[in-house]
Parts: structure tokens; C-alpha cells; sequence
């Protein structure tokens, strides 16, 4: 399922980079396969726009080596960007209102950052249910990532997210729970990173008649609605590179640093071996003993460790998203401001609902 670079997005020379096939879209034009428009809603703030937007198109592009897939980034104006963001929005990503009379065929919708206590009060809530209304009649299936899947939950289904009063971080064990393409063949145990603060419980995913797929500890990471396609949810971050947590503990150790946290952040779990947290246990006493000095933050040691992570998640991910885009071509017309192919109830796409 090569990407299509349709356009200059920098995001495709970086895959390129990385030995991803990415199909100039003059050679795309020769071949005789059916196209397929993703659209990807990132809302995440500036310091990870970009890292996002790389993450899902390399999960997507490398999900599947036959479908020719175009994938139009777009994000919400309502969020506040600095000049950096915004010249790189302006200049790669597309608008809502184009891609709405364009027409897709199927929606990915990332994670955000939030500001207020309640979802309801945040810049980007009327402008998203918006975004989501309008794909739960114009879009074949939508899958949405994280604080997406809380945000839709509430706003479709009355199910409002349940803070866990500390955060839930790292890289659990999953367990299939229920029967379904999404999930058919893929690995019966299997790794997801999550990172969240608060989470929709198995309780509410079936109060809302979403179908749990897949559960850990950490709670549930995969669920469809009723219909089996239409909305797919993750809770988890399959999407991540092997070092984002990484990344996250770093960022966290040095809000410590500079007081914007008063404790020490605890590990990832499952996610650091042995030697590494003997390695971070010495770098917290040498960050201790810089408050209490009044010395400059030492450097952190992510060098001497960033081979010794490794991602145990990536191709059950990959799995998964190359099942829902197959899904998605199998079920939607080749007209894609047409929705599903006619024949096709919206409110049993797969004949999966009794």
C-alpha cells in the first residue's frame, strides 16, 4: 500500500529516507488501482505535529504494499499554533471545507492537547463534532486515536472519560476479546504503548454497543461501533516510534527540573530494561543534587541508551490498520464523494450485526 506524494509535504523525503517505498504520483497515475483518499485530522499541539503526522503516514504506508493511498492532512483553525506550525500547515496541509466536497474515504482523527477540565470547553470541541458529523455520513469508517476516542465517546454517546488520578504510561500486554476482521490472524497477545491521564472504561465502550476487541491492564486499546466499521477506537498509541516514550520520560524529568511537576516521574512500565533504569536511577541523584547545588541541568544520558529500546508494538499495528484500510476499499465506492458502494447498509456494513 505505497503513499502517493502528491505533494511537497517533507514528511515523504524523511520516509523516503527511512527506505519506505513512497510512489511519485506521475507513476502513480500509470498504474491501474483503485485509489484511496485517507483523511488525517492532526490536532496535536506544535512540538509534535509534525512527529504525529510521520507516524501515522509511515503505520499507514506500511501497512499494505497494492493500494495506491493518498493521505490529506488537515487540522482545526480554532487551535493556537506559532508561526513555525502555522507556515507548515499553510503550506502542506489541506482545508476541511475541500475535503468535504472532494469527498474521502476513510478519517483518522489524532489526539490533542488539553487545556480544561472539561473536553466540552476546549478551543477544538465544536469545530471537531463538527468534523465528525459530517464523516459519519460522508466517510466509510473513521478510526480515532486517544483523546479523539474520549472526545467522540462523549459527544456521540454521552460517555464522558474517567480521570485515573495518575498517569497511565508504557507498554502493556494485550489479549484479543471478541471475534472480527480488524482482528482476524493478528498475533492473540500483542504490545500497545498507551500514554493518558484519564480513559473510556469497558463498561462505556458497551453502554455506547462498541465492541471490545482487544484489552489489557491498561484497559481497553481497540474497540468498533455496533456496525462493526464506521468508528474504530484506539486508546492506545500503535502509531508510536520505539523511542516516544522515551522522548515523554525526558520531557517529564525536566519539567521536574524546572519545578512544573513536584514529583519525580516514575518509569514507563515494561518499557526500560534493567540497565537502563539503573542508568536513570544514577542521572535522578545527579538531577537532585543540581536543584540543591542551584547547577545547570545535566545532560540526559538518552545516547547511552537509545539502542537498548526497542519497539515490540509496530507490525501488530501495522496489522491492524492494513485490515481496516482493506475493509475500507472493499466496502466503499469508487466515487469517493459517494460514501459506500450502493448496495451496502450503512448500518451493517460487514453483515456483522444481527
Amino acid at each position: 500500500m505505497p503513499l502517493v506524494a502528491h505533494n511537497n509535504l517533507p514528511t515523504f523525503a524523511r520516509l523516503r529516507k527511512e527506505g519506505q517505498r513512497v510512489l511519485p504520483a506521475e507513476k502513480a497515475h500509470q498504474q491501474d488501482i483503485r485509489e484511496q483518499h485517507i483523511g488525517l485530522l492532526n490536532m496535536m499541539p506544535d512540538a509534535a505535529l509534525e512527529a504525529t503526522e510521520r507516524q501515522f503516514y509511515r503505520l499507514i504506508g506500511e501497512s499494505n504494499p497494492i493500494i495506491q493511498i493518498y493521505i490529506h492532512p488537515f487540522t482545526l483553525p480554532e487551535l493556537p499554533r506559532g508561526e513555525k506550525a502555522q507556515q507548515h500547515i499553510k503550506q502542506y496541509y489541506e482545508t476541511f471545507e475541500n475535503l468535504q466536497q472532494e469527498g474521502l474515504d476513510a478519517l483518522i482523527i489524532t489526539g490533542a492537547n488539553v487545556t480544561q477540565p472539561n473536553l466540552s470547553d476546549e478551543p477544538f470541541w465544536e469545530p471537531l463534532t463538527e468534523v465528525v458529523t459530517w464523516a459519519t455520513q460522508n466517510v466509510a469508517s473513521t478510526l480515532c486515536s486517544c483523546l479523539a476516542t474520549h472526545a467522540v465517546m462523549e459527544f456521540r454517546h454521552g460517555q464522558k472519560r474517567r480521570a485515573l488520578g495518575e498517569k497511565r504510561w508504557g507498554v502493556y500486554s494485550h489479549h484479543i476479546t471478541d471475534q472480527h476482521p480488524l482482528v482476524r490472524g493478528v498475533n492473540s497477545k500483542f504490545d500497545v504503548p498507551h500514554s493518558r491521564y484519564n480513559q473510556i472504561d469497558r463498561g462505556q465502550f458497551e453502554a455506547a454497543n462498541a465492541r471490545v476487541l482487544a484489552e489489557s491492564e491498561a484497559g481497553v486499546h481497540l474497540a468498533v461501533s455496533q456496525d462493526g466499521l464506521r468508528l474504530v477506537y484506539f486508546q492506545g498509541h500503535p502509531e508510536y516510534d520505539a523511542i516516544s516514550l522515551l522522548k515523554e520520560y525526558k520531557r517529564e524529568v525536566y519539567r521536574f527540573f524546572h519545578q512544573q511537576r513536584p514529583d519525580y516521574p516514575p518509569f514507563p512500565v515494561n518499557y526500560f530494561d534493567d540497565y537502563t533504569q539503573a542508568l536513570f536511577d544514577e542521572y535522578q541523584q545527579r538531577i537532585l543534587a543540581a536543584i540543591h547545588n542551584n547547577e545547570e541541568l545535566p545532560e540526559f544520558p538518552e545516547k547511552l541508551i537509545v539502542h537498548r529500546i526497542h519497539n515490540t508494538w509496530h507490525d501488530t499495528g501495522e496489522a491492524i490498520v492494513g485490515k481496516w484500510l482493506g475493509l475500507v476499499y472493499q466496502y466503499t465506492n469508487r466515487d469517493r464523494r459517494l460514501y459506500l458502494m450502493e448496495e451496502v447498509d450503512p448500518e451493517n456494513p460487514l453483515g456483522l450485526v444481527k
